[in-house]
């Protein structure tokens, strides 16, 4: 993990930015050698998926009607 001086990360604020987001490295930014602050990537949005399939499907004919007749089955009485 690479550690700048607060003062370095003023004066180089976007590109530190533009580095940790291209090579997903974080920085940890210091005060008088102590750290103060980390900078970290941002993680990437997560394709959710429920609903992702939302309108593709078609429901043709009647859905709670049995597929089997009732009277094909038998029943053990």
């Amino acid at each position: 993990m690479k550690k700048i001086p607060a003062g370095e990360f003023k004066a180089r604020c976007l590109k530190i930015m533009e580095d940790v987001r291209t090579y997903r490295t974080p920085v940890v930014i210091t005060k008088k050698g102590r750290p103060v602050a980390k900078l970290v990537p941002a993680d990437e949005e997560a394709i959710d998926v429920f609903g992702c399939m939302a309108g593709t499907a078609e429901i043709v004919g009647d859905v709670e009607a049995p597929v089997v007749p009732a009277r094909a089955w038998k029943s053990a009485r």
